[in-house]
């Protein structure tokens, strides 16, 4: 699916709603409840069994979604502050909690993520780490590169504070 042109404009869920949706390994969407369809535009049946991605808006630090994909992908849930793109263009915050769906086995099946509004505060504190990860992966025409750099920008910074992603996200 192409990528909508950006407008501009925020879209906001209530405090008390929850955005939830459910991939299968590959990250397409297997579920999605009423709020994601609501506030994303899409129908149901755009959504299912397209990629997550789909509504990845492109002032979102790939080394972000590189986190969040390897962190589940072990095994372990992951928070994180994610700004999505809607059918039309708006864009909207979430705070996002990610887990692995396992079975009776404990194998992987698939991923659950259940996002809630974001407190304004926390999105502006996040918005110049983001914003440099943005410029550093601009820096690098070539994509695997850009991916290299930002995650190692993404290490540094929060090495400095002494920190992970998980504990820097959850302090702000």
């Amino acid at each position: 699916m192409k990528t909508p042109s950006l407008t501009g404009n925020e879209r906001r869920f209530r405090n008390d709603e929850i955005i939830v949706s459910k991939t299968d390994l590959k990250g397409r969407i297997t579920y999605c409840n009423d709020v994601f369809i609501r506030i994303s535009g899409y129908s149901e049946k755009e959504l299912i069994g397209q990629p997550h991605s789909i509504i990845r808006h492109p002032a979102m630090p790939r080394c972000v979604f590189k986190l969040l994909w390897d962190t589940i992908a072990k095994g372990d849930e992951v928070f994180a502050y994610v700004l999505n793109l809607s059918k039309n263009g708006d864009h909207y915050w979430v705070f996002a909690h990610v887990t692995p769906d396992v079975d009776y086995a404990g194998a992987i099946m698939g991923y659950h993520s259940s996002r809630r509004s974001p407190d304004d505060r926390a999105i502006a504190a996040i918005r110049p780490l983001y914003d440099a990860l943005l410029a550093e992966e601009a820096r690098h025409p070539n994509g695997k590169n850009a991916l290299e750099a930002s995650t190692e920008a993404l290490v540094t910074t929060l090495g400095k504070k002494g920190i992970g992603y998980d504990r820097f996200v959850l302090g702000l």
